[in-house]
């Protein structure tokens, strides 16, 4: 199964980049003995569209099409806070119904079209308070290797405790 990260907007290079990086490489490697095959990283420049409405849509039919027929995890704000262990299960459980890839969305600074959403099986947040898409980046990469560590049995996802 294909993992992916799809985001709108460039990440520049510095700090925020090298993380996600080393999440990226983390997630490759220990992905393989699990049936998960890499940690795609696919930027999608923002829509020049006017209105507001109109760039949500334009991302959104751009972010629909590189996602094809994968499962699709949005991350936004009004999803459900769900824990890491809950989060592997889903992954562990598309995994197993043999499922042909996972993509995980991040909008752009205008917020992600509804269409996302209703599409989206998963959509999770990281709370209320609104964070740069660098950040959110790097939280998801790292959400995802935490997600293989649990499946593994791997001892860096200790409940409350962080070795990283």
């Amino acid at each position: 199964m294909r993992l992916s990260l799809l985001a709108v907007g460039r990440l520049k290079s510095g700090p925020e980049r090298e993380l996600v990086e080393r999440y990226r490489q983390r997630v490759e490697g220990m992905g393989r003995a699990l049936g998960l095959a890499g940690l795609d990283m696919v930027e999608l420049p923002e829509s020049r569209a006017r209105r507001d409405d109109d760039r949500r849509a334009e991302e959104a039919a751009a972010l629909l099409e590189k996602a094809g027929s994968s499962v699709l995890i949005v991350f936004d704000e009004r999803g459900k806070s769900p824990s890491s262990e809950a989060f592997a299960e889903k992954i562990r459980q598309w995994r197993d119904e043999g499922r042909a890839g996972i993509a995980c969305v991040i909008g752009g600074p205008d917020g992600l079209d509804p269409k996302l959403r209703q599409r989206a099986e998963l959509v999770v947040s990281f709370g209320a308070l609104t964070m740069p898409h660098q950040i959110v980046r790097a939280l998801v990469a790292e959400q995802l290797y935490r997600a293989l560590t649990i499946i593994a049995g791997h001892p860096y996802h200790r409940a409350g405790h962080d070795d990283s």
